[in-house]
């Protein structure tokens, strides 16, 4: 069978079930993220088994079923809800004829779609370099002569195709690029450091509500939809709360979370991240509605001790109340110390308690913590 010809934006999705608990979560997970990357699914196949196998992760019968499926429907790109060695994704390309990506690709599709700044390109393409350099042998170029071929974005396959030399060559470049671009975040942190300037970053799940959070804050208009990754690159905006005296604040929005997030994407992204590190306090966004909350944020508390983060002083915000007529509240703990408020950045309610309560922080000092506490949402 020949490579399809059928546009490049179908796929059929691959989901095997090892007996994790949160497969269910992450195979919608996978939804999101191929309708995140403009693929229209054609197909979805699941199984189960108890290991992956060692040459084409799914195992001959199921390749086989693949197979099928792709050739009925000249599907051009198959991708797995799971990371693929490079041997795997070779033998599956293969056996399927056909282009075969990894959820770690995906993902890196999508933020390559996505980065909007100098600083984001460098460093999805920097990611993505690192993780497909070990891909190189064996990817069929003629799949690579599809524009806006899902995967295919950021680099390209001419890039990819140079030695190995030059590879490492401009993984080396772009090094130095983000050491310098860090070495800039440095000096402008230590400013603000001098001037006593408040600083807050937004954190959260992705598609939990940070960037319509920070636009509410800030009036602002940092792209928000309800889709994964919509926001990419790290914004900050001076805001100015009105107290007994006028508080200045920088308020920093920052790219989502989520579940296996390829550390590839997080050690490339540490100079931006490294802001969330050095703020004064986090406001932790959570999606109210999600089953998966209390899940999304262990995951989010996860990466933030990957970067450094996990001691800085916390303020969980459970966002869109309004899908469930939930009243905006404030809560403490038995210091009176505020730990979580439930609001809604969509309609604005419960915005004044959250502004009333970085006043309150604002006129305290902010400690770091030991241990991050924070107790489930039942």
């Amino acid at each position: 069978m020949s490579l399809s010809t059928t546009a490049p934006n179908t796929a059929v999705l691959v989901s095997l079930n090892f007996g994790a608990p949160d497969y269910a979560e992450s195979l919608e997970e996978l939804r999101l993220l191929a309708e995140s990357a403009g693929v229209q699914t054609l197909a979805l196949i699941e199984g189960k088994r108890q290991r992956p196998d060692a040459s084409t992760f799914a195992g001959s019968g199921k390749v086989d079923e693949i197979a099928a499926i792709v050739e009925e429907l000249e599907v051009p790109l198959v991708i797995f809800n799971h990371d693929l060695s490079p041997a795997q994704m070779r033998n599956l390309t293969a056996k399927l004829q056909t282009r075969v990506i990894d959820r770690t690709m995906l993902i890196l599709d999508i933020f390559a779609l996505r980065a909007q700044s100098h600083e984001g390109k460098v460093q999805v393409e920097l990611a993505q370099l690192k993780y497909l350099s070990t891909r190189l042998v064996g990817m069929n170029t003629d799949m690579g002569q599809q524009k806006y071929a899902v995967g295919a974005r950021g680099p390209g396959e001419t890039q990819l195709e140079l030695d190995r030399r030059k590879l490492d060559r401009r993984v080396h470049l772009l090094n130095e690029r983000l050491k310098q671009l860090k070495r800039q975040r440095e000096l402008q942190r230590k400013a603000r450091n001098r001037s006593e300037v408040l600083s807050i970053s937004i954190v959260g799940y992705t598609n939990a509500g940070k960037s319509t959070l920070f636009n509410r804050l800030t009036n602002a208009n940092v792209y928000a939809a309800d889709q994964l990754f919509a926001t990419l690159d790290t914004t900050s905006r001076k805001l100015f709360l009105e107290g007994e005296t006028k508080v200045q604040v920088i308020l920093s929005d920052t790219v989502g979370f989520i579940r296996h997030l390829p550390h590839g994407l997080v050690a490339a992204f540490r100079s931006t991240l490294e802001e969330t590190a050095h703020a004064d306090l986090l406001l932790h966004v959570v999606d109210i509605n999600s089953p998966e909350r209390n899940d999304q944020v262990a995951e989010v508390n996860k990466v933030l001790s990957e970067i450094g983060a996990q001691n800085i002083r916390q303020i969980v915000l459970y966002n869109k109340i309004d899908l469930q007529n939930l009243p905006a509240t404030v809560k403490r703990d038995e210091y009176a110390k505020i730990t979580s408020i439930h609001l809604s950045a969509k309609t604005s309610e419960g915005l004044d308690d959250l502004r009333a309560a970085l006043i309150e922080m604002r006129d305290s000092p902010i400690e770091t913590v030991a241990q991050q506490e924070w107790h489930p949402l039942n």
